[in-house]
């Protein structure tokens, strides 16, 4: 299978299952809310060593967002129920509590919720109240510029992660113009995060290692300067190859942005080969086969 001269590998990525919570940050402007949202999921690449995956899903027009004004979708992601709700705890207190004139949302529809909200008006020191916005309890906090408000409550379901497919190039730069591309076309899709720096996973990793104390370590072949000393999965003519990871709050969402990301990877020239990374069925149950897409 090929798309614009670009072979599809018969190959499936390996997905696992992870709780997602997702929720809008609004600010004033648009630029205040998206360092607030950037710095709510900030270190948050992988859960094998961050604690949490997070990231930007997409931004928010005033017309669509709960208070009218600008805002960024984030999704923080966590293997452990009770560890997800403390990394939404402590991100929204001390990275949108501390941002100016923002606010904080929930923005997932789903049976359980996290009281984040209602721990956090305390903050309030006795001077906190409660309003209504657009239907929505918030609590409201002042605080030294005005007020900061927050939702009595934020969900989260179980998701999944591990999405992903590696695009192969004949140079580095091409690979890193078709990830960017990729990227962009996976934040249409709602519900998606590409947690790692840029949307892009330049490390690539496998489980297990050589080292007893490492859980993961550098997929040696999958690395382009490695081709002439293992047991390469490297086409002879690639010379830059980059991982796109996707979390998603549910295995539909997943499917959309790597089918949206691969499209746009093989309209870049110099991309060669479409891949992906799986270990044989035995990280997670989710097959997500490239061809299928």
């Amino acid at each position: 299978m090929e798309i614009n001269g670009v072979k599809i590998q018969d190959t499936f990525a390996e997905g696992f299952g992870i709780k997602v919570s997702r929720m809008i940050i609004t600010a004033a402007t648009k630029h205040l809310a998206k360092i607030a949202a950037t710095e709510a999921t900030g270190f948050a690449t992988s859960v094998i060593g961050c604690p949490a995956e997070a990231g930007i899903d997409q931004y928010i027009p005033p017309t669509e967002s709960p208070d009218g004004r600008p805002g960024y979708a984030i999704m923080i992601c966590h293997m452990s129920k009770k560890a997800l709700g403390g990394q939404i705890m402590d991100r929204i207190g001390q990275c949108v509590l501390t941002a100016p004139t923002a606010a904080a949302f929930n923005a997932l529809e789903s049976e359980e919720s996290f009281p984040t909200g209602k721990q956090l008006k305390f903050f309030g020191d006795g001077y906190e109240t409660e309003k209504e916005v657009n239907g929505k309890k918030m609590h409201v906090i002042p605080i030294m510029s005005g007020d900061f408000l927050v939702e009595d409550e934020m969900g989260w379901k179980d998701g999944v992660a591990g999405g992903n497919f590696f695009i192969m190039a004949d140079s580095q730069m091409a690979s890193i113009v078709a990830a960017e591309a990729a990227v962009d076309a996976i934040h249409a899709v709602p519900g998606v995060i590409t947690p790692f720096s840029g949307g892009m996973v330049a490390s690539g990793s496998k489980t297990g290692s050589k080292y007893s104390f490492m859980s993961a370590s550098t997929n040696e072949k999958e690395c382009v300067t490695l081709k002439d000393q293992v047991d390469t999965e490297l086409p002879e003519n690639v010379f830059g190859n980059m991982e796109i990871v996707i979390d998603g709050v549910d295995e539909e969402s997943v499917r959309a942005a790597m089918k949206a990301g691969i499209e746009a990877a093989c309209q870049v020239p110099g991309v060669l080969e479409i891949g992906a990374g799986n270990y044989g069925g035995s990280l997670g149950p989710y097959q997500i086969h490239l061809q299928d897409l």
